[in-house]
């Protein structure tokens, strides 16, 4: 039987330079061909190409295959998971399953016991199967039964908490309720979940990419319970409902923690309750995963190599101010510096990097932590947000003694964070000589690659739009959201940074000497080739990663 290094090579993906090089190493065939695909000599795609040739097994992409639903219920959803595998065609008494290991003969023996069928195995990518699992075995169904099931059981007691006082029992009808909302948001790569009382009914919400989308109604009697259930995971004070309150709780969703920042506020129907999903494997970020263009990439690499000065980040919330700050901490700290945070809260804990959690009842304010934590010796500090007078003030003055602060600002565009600051009573010297960068961001979903076309605009469309564009070219071409399986049929998936880097050059600090206007300030900025949001934006449309539709939604 051929190796798979030899069918890689038979099908043309493989050069055999690359082959000779990795086996003088001395390892197994798999552990070669493991190396390439790490390396990205060949693609995980190309790989399981290789391995159905090998078994001489079919190969499926489940995206683009009609997969029989009636299949997939023949088969639980923790066989599919455990065994990564998905039933996807019936034919008679055989029943075709797509597998990341064919070989694998305890699998094929549960689905055998579970169809009661023969089965016959074919291959699939483990990324595109996982996906297929995700897609085909949802929450939905499973919640709708248990929500029957809770509506029966305690129709007659509509203001009872149930389930939860210090039962640990996974079984219970509200804790399974509760684990199924946070694990299919989680699935659904959403960033926020609101769970929100109404006069009859209790309604759930998933904020994903951005825009919310509701996916649950449950019945007014059960709401009690999953709130009481949700602040005793939290560590939420269960017996206070007049005021809000935050908190925090930890799960483990297919082998990783993620964290969850939690908080209440009292409505006239009952507590609404909105849970920040923080997933760490997001903050291993490179700054250049930030999708700067390579202009603002400079500008910014310049301003956060310095040792010392104040960069900030700007935008509304929920714009991806805490990523781009985390990244760009993680491209800075290094063992041989002091790296120190100050957060309300703190959002991902980061290795070697001291972080300190806000704390008003106990007089930890951000001025007085970052009063302190001056007299730590920090090189480089980051600061969670600067909300007043004093904050600011001491961020100042810290960055013009010789540190580096990162901080965030709620300003509409970069020039507006000059005035902001000089609006809270800081002398306009003190910011022109203190703040190096600001960088303004919006966050635009992102066109799904599979489905999106292609289209050319009207020289008019462009010209009404305020877009640069040279009209002795062709006619720009964009691209559309079209929707798929892949991206649920919205026509996005992701989402992507749209930026504005503006460098505070010495004219621009005499500016803010002269207390000049934000507009005056970013009139020279983009004179001196700074890139307006709405311009960035209108470049990553041009490069087929958002659509235009887009930026006019983020961008004002």
């Amino acid at each position: 039987m051929a190796t798979l290094s030899e069918i890689l090579i038979l099908h043309g993906h493989l050069p055999i330079e690359h082959l000779d090089a990795l086996a003088s190493d001395g390892g197994t065939d798999e552990s070669v061909v493991r190396g390439l695909v790490e390396s990205g000599v060949i693609s995980e795609v190309q790989l399981t190409k290789a391995r159905a040739a090998q078994a001489g097994l079919p190969y499926v992409e489940l995206l683009d295959f009609p997969v029989d639903r009636n299949a997939v219920a023949l088969v639980s959803a923790a066989v599919c998971r455990r065994h990564e595998l998905l039933p996807i065609a019936v034919s008679g008494d055989r029943i075709a399953v797509a597998m990341v290991n064919p070989g694998n003969v305890f699998a094929i023996d549960d689905v055998r016991a579970a169809a009661r069928m023969h089965v016959d195995p074919i291959v699939a990518e483990r990324s595109d199967l996982l996906a297929a699992i995700a897609r085909y075995h949802r929450a939905d169904d499973e919640l709708n039964d248990l929500t029957n099931t809770l509506e029966e059981e305690n129709a007659p007691q509509e203001s009872t908490d149930f389930g939860v006082g210090d039962s640990g029992d996974d079984d219970a009808p509200i804790v399974r309720f509760v684990n199924l909302l946070v694990s299919q948001a989680i699935q659904d790569k959403a960033s926020d979940i609101h769970i929100e009382p109404a006069e009859r009914e209790m309604r759930v919400r998933y904020r994903i990419d951005g825009v919310l989308h509701e996916m649950q109604a449950a019945p007014k009697s059960i709401q009690n319970g999953v709130i009481s259930r949700l602040k005793i995971m939290s560590d939420i004070d269960i017996a206070e409902r007049r005021k809000p309150q935050d908190g925090r709780m930890s799960v483990n969703h297919g082998g990783r923690k993620i964290d969850l920042r939690v908080a209440t506020l009292p409505t006239v129907w009952g507590e609404k309750v909105v849970m920040r999903i923080l997933d760490n494997t997001n903050t291993s970020l490179d700054v250049r995963d930030l999708a700067l263009l390579d202009r603002n990439f400079e500008a910014y690499k310049t301003s956060y190599t310095k040792p010392y000065g104040m960069i900030l980040v700007t935008g509304p919330t929920g714009s991806g101010k805490s990523t781009t700050l985390y990244t760009t901490l993680g491209a800075v700290a290094r063992p041989e510096i002091n790296v120190i945070t100050v957060e309300d809260p703190v959002e991902y804990r980061m290795p070697g990097i001291n972080q300190v959690q806000v704390n008003p009842k106990a007089g930890l304010t951000f001025a007085s932590a970052l009063r302190s934590i001056l007299r730590s010796d920090p090189d480089v500090v980051l600061l969670g947000e600067i909300r007043d007078h004093e904050t600011a003030q001491i961020a100042i003055e810290a960055s013009l003694t010789g540190h580096l602060v990162l901080s965030t600002l709620h300003t509409n565009d970069a020039p507006s964070a000059v005035t902001r600051l000089t609006e809270m009573e800081i002398e306009p010297f003190l910011v022109g000589s203190a703040l190096d960068c600001v960088v303004a961001q919006r966050l635009a979903r992102r066109l799904c690659d599979r489905c999106k076309r292609p289209e050319e605009l009207e020289p008019e469309y462009v010209a009404r739009l305020r877009f640069r564009y040279d009209p002795q070219q062709s006619r720009p071409v964009v691209y559309q959201p079209v929707g798929c399986q892949s991206c649920s049929n919205t026509g996005y998936r992701g989402r992507i940074a749209v930026h504005e880097v503006m460098t505070v050059t010495e004219e621009i600090e005499r500016m803010a000497v002269a207390r000049s206007s934000s507009a005056e300030i970013g009139r020279v900025a983009q004179e001196q080739g700074m890139i307006t949001l709405r311009e960035d934006g209108w470049e990553k449309a041009k490069m087929g990663l958002t659509s235009i539709e887009e930026i006019l939604r983020v961008v004002a």
